[in-house]
């Protein structure tokens, strides 16, 4: 809600209110509220609220959001007055209402200090191609630069050379500590349920805290406060359902919003065929499901009340005569969110938030059984104030508390007859604590000041940590259309990732900082230029340095399972990253969409690896390129496309091997021989997806069929490479290696049936 301009006037009044959509009631954040003709105006801030300060007088204000009726209305003010409003969704010109809306954006985009953040709406996620045809916000936040994938089809997010878990993702102010499903393949955000999505790469605004990288804050819709609605799809591997309505018409609202993959359906008919085939060998089963709900409350015209909840489990299970495998991971988070407003200026949010993340492996063998169990388990209360003190002050300031309770890696082994009975693993508690202040100054027209300090601590075996967190940027205008900015930030991270793999699994480990393992941090500085040409292609570009100490890796052979001396294993660096973002976007017309470029380099040193040497992260990617497209062909046919490259993953590769053996005709040990770490490169990665969304006319409510092709010209992309041992015939003698890839994924058609009614 900073004003893009503001009068000379000493003598103010306020015009405040709520915007929402006329036709399911639900807020509306981010639109547009200003005077028409100037260039001074506010936007609605995550309560769709906004407060518009100007001298007496009347004037034309124009209330737009992108895909609705631009509203424009005529208001004298003469004290301080209160409008609530409606905006009517527009299908008839949607291609002119989002032109208009887009354009707006783009002047915000031009006159905050805010940057190296990218916004996503459900809506613009589902008209993009998807793997079997199944939407995944993070997967399209992928398609923006400095934004990275795990490998072939991961929804991980690897932002500016951070690593997965220095990522701050939240969901509905509640924090999600394994967003992925299927080992990474699919995120667990529903896009039925979400209602849009910001993704800060830099200039963490002082609120957020606790990571390096990154911070995903994702938004649940509210529901229809106006009709009862039912929004589903049914896909190649999974379906999903969503009910909303009103519990009190205008009032209040829920949501409640189901999926399912159902492979598993088709697996078990399989092996059931096939159990009288010797053979044959069984397919594991896999599945996952989630639910999203929310209620939310209107108790009087400054108090809102917002209850969430996610929960999500995958499945992984393998069963035969003698050996039983089951492997279940997942998420619990819920949260309870009060607003209130003081006044036109003055408002308040206040939290309490519950988030579980925990994973169980056990295996039966005969009489033998063994289990592994971790998690960690988060209690959060936090406060958020806006104070909006005059047209050049925004201030804002708020606490947080966090009660940490880790279970690091139980293992259990035992059996029936008692000869065997084993346990090991630790828990830890810690409380991590934050305060901020920041206040975003208008000082003139062109320039614009954000500055803040966040407080952040630790405690934990009778160890504080603290940490300052400094955080300025500004942006100065110097023409309508060209703007440079600059900002900087300092995090802290408290508790870390333990992974002795390169991508994230759900069996890694959180670990809390302890008098051994001290708190991350890292220090980025980001300077750029935004320029918007003719109204319709806005242009940017940014230059960034993040420099990371504390940085936590494992030993080489490291035992993270069982271990109740896990800091022995760990070893601490240092991490630098460093690149350039390219990005042009096109708003208007029947061909929109955008291309990014990302140059960068990312690197990590540890006295303790590599020979002290310093080595390219796995994601260190030179060069990475996305080319967006959406056409519209007519109104009920739209076509989309994606174009990817990227410069191979980093690897370790052996470049000899030495075949040991003891004694002749005993058994022998091949050892591999590495040179630096990450000194290989896997082949290029490309691919092009096409996307093409056909509207039905049904008799009541909407539909659609989306049809879907990835990887359009059948690139083998590596995922992974191993040796293959030769031999000579009928024998067991060495005979060499060789090389070779392991790809995912082919040329993959997809259909989706999705309807609203």
């Amino acid at each position: 809600m900073l004003p893009i301009s503001f009068s000379q006037a000493q003598e103010r009044v306020s015009l405040n209110g709520t915007l929402r959509s006329a036709a399911t009631g639900e807020a509306l954040i981010g639109a547009s509220v200003s005077v028409a003709g100037t260039t001074t105006g506010v936007e609605t801030n995550t309560n769709g609220v906004y407060t518009l300060s100007l001298a007496p007088g009347t004037y034309q204000i124009q209330f737009s959001y992108i895909g609705f009726k631009t509203l424009t209305r005529e208001i004298a003010l003469t004290t301080n007055t209160r409008l609530n409003l409606e905006l009517e969704e527009n299908t008839s010109q949607l291609s002119e209402v989002l032109v208009e809306a887009e354009r707006n954006t783009f002047q915000e985009r031009l006159s905050t200090p805010q940057m190296s953040m990218e916004t996503l709406s459900s809506r613009e996620a589902k008209l993009l191609p998807a793997l079997f045809g199944e939407v995944d916000i993070i997967k399209t936040l992928q398609l923006k630069p400095g934004i990275q994938s795990g490998g072939e089809g991961s929804s991980g997010l690897f932002v500016r050379g951070g690593s997965s878990d220095q990522n701050l993702v939240l969901l509905d102010d509640a924090l999600v500590y394994n967003p992925s499903h299927l080992f990474g393949f699919f995120s667990v955000f529903n896009p039925d349920a979400v209602r849009g999505v910001e993704l800060y790469k830099g200039g963490f605004p002082a609120q957020f805290g606790g990571r390096l990288s990154s911070v995903l804050d994702v938004k649940l819709r509210e529901g229809n406060r106006k009709e009862y609605d039912v929004t589903g799809g049914l896909g190649l591997i999974a379906s999903r359902l969503s009910v909303e309505g009103p519990i009190q018409k205008d009032k209040s609202s829920f949501l409640v919003s189901g999926r399912r993959t159902y492979v598993d359906v088709f697996t078990r008919m399989i092996n059931k065929a096939k159990e009288s085939d010797p053979d044959f060998s069984p397919i594991p089963d896999y599945y996952f499901y989630d639910f999203n709900a929310k209620a939310s409350f209107e108790l009087g015209p400054n108090d809102r009340l917002f209850i969430s909840g996610y929960y999500g489990r995958d499945f992984f299970t393998f069963k035969d005569e003698d050996f039983n495998f089951n492997f279940n991971w997942g998420n619990r988070v819920a949260s309870a969110r009060w607003v209130h407003q003081f006044s036109p200026r003055f408002f308040v949010n206040t939290t309490f938030s519950s988030s579980n993340y925990e994973y169980a492996i056990k295996n039966q063998l005969d009489i033998y059984s063994f289990s592994l169990t971790s998690n960690i388990t988060d209690l959060t209360l936090k406060s958020d104030f806006e104070y909006i003190t005059s047209e050049k002050h925004h201030l804002r300031f708020g606490l947080a508390v966090t009660d940490h309770r880790f279970v690091v890696g139980r293992l259990e082994a035992n059996s029936q007859d008692g000869s065997v009975n084993v346990g090991a693993g630790n828990e830890y508690s810690g409380q991590e604590y934050g305060l901020y202040a920041s206040d975003d100054w208008t000082f003139s027209p062109a320039f614009t000041l954000s500055y803040g300090l966040r407080l952040s601590g630790f405690l934990n075996d009778g160890k504080n940590f603290l940490g300052l967190e400094p955080r300025a940027a500004a942006s100065y205008r110097f023409t309508e259309t060209l703007t440079l900015k600059a900002n900087f930030t300092r995090m802290f991270q408290y508790v870390h990732l333990v992974s002795n793999t390169g991508a994230s699994l759900p069996t890694d480990i959180w670990y809390p900082s302890s008098p051994g393992v001290r708190p991350q941090r890292s220090d980025q500085f980001t300077v750029g230029l935004t320029k918007l040409h003719k109204d319709k292609y806005l242009f940017s570009t940014e230059a960034y340095y993040k420099k990371m100490n504390r940085q936590l890796d494992l030993k080489d052979g490291a035992q993270i399972f069982g271990n109740n001396a896990l800091e022995e294993e760990f070893v601490f660096g240092t991490g630098d990253s460093y690149g350039q973002e390219f990005y042009v976007e096109k708003k208007e017309g029947k061909t929109t969409g955008w291309i990014g470029y990302t140059l960068s380099w990312s690197t990590r040193t540890f006295p303790d690896l590599n020979n002290g040497k310093t080595f390219p992260t796995r994601f260190d990617r030179r060069h990475d390129l996305s080319v967006v497209a959406l056409q519209e062909v007519s109104k009920r046919i739209s076509a989309t496309a994606t174009f990817v490259y990227g410069t191979g993953n980093a690897y370790s590769l052996p470049v000899q091997r030495f075949v040991f053996q003891d004694v002749p005709g005993e058994d022998y040990t091949v050892i591999p021989v590495y040179p630096e770490r990450n000194s290989f490169r896997l082949a290029a990665y490309h691919r092009l997806d096409f996307g093409l969304v056909y509207k039905l006319r049904p008799k009541r409510g909407a539909a659609d069929l989306t049809f879907s092709v990835y990887n359009v010209y059948n690139r083998r992309n590596p995922y992974f490479v191993y040796f293959e041992t030769l031999k000579e015939d009928d024998s067991d003698q060495i005979t060499g290696f060789v090389a070779k890839q392991v790809s995912l994924f082919p040329v993959i058609p997809s259909v989706t049936y999705n309807f609203k009614f």
